[in-house]
């Protein structure tokens, strides 16, 4: 299996992924053994149901607003806000609004 040689280019990360009627559509903008990096695009009311992963993970709000659950403690988040979701805690984010967010997700083990 030959491996993908990473290029540099310009994007706009919110103009990378378009919104779809009544559902959540996702680009992975990287993809590595340490991580990933993922954008999202939820159209309003739609969310990911709770669950758990076992590394640590970085959420951006991009555009709209996100209401996010950690341990059932839920948190609002607007455009630039960021949340890190610490591993093995479960959690969910539902579309307050249609929303855009940035994934990052670290596989390393601290």
């Amino acid at each position: 299996m030959e491996k993908k040689k990473t290029v540099s280019r310009v994007e706009n990360i919110v103009k990378a992924l378009n919104y779809q009627k009544a559902t959540i559509v996702s680009r992975t903008l990287m993809e590595k053994k340490s991580g990933t990096v993922t954008i999202f695009a939820f159209d309003r009311g739609q969310g990911l149901s709770e669950h758990v992963a076992p590394y640590e993970a970085l959420i951006i709000i991009l555009r709209g607003q996100a209401e996010v659950s950690v341990n059932q403690q839920p948190y609002r988040l607007k455009q630039w806000d960021f949340l890190i979701l610490p591993a093995s805690q479960p959690h969910a984010v539902r579309a307050v609004e249609r929303m855009k967010m940035l994934l990052v997700m670290l596989r390393a083990r601290s």
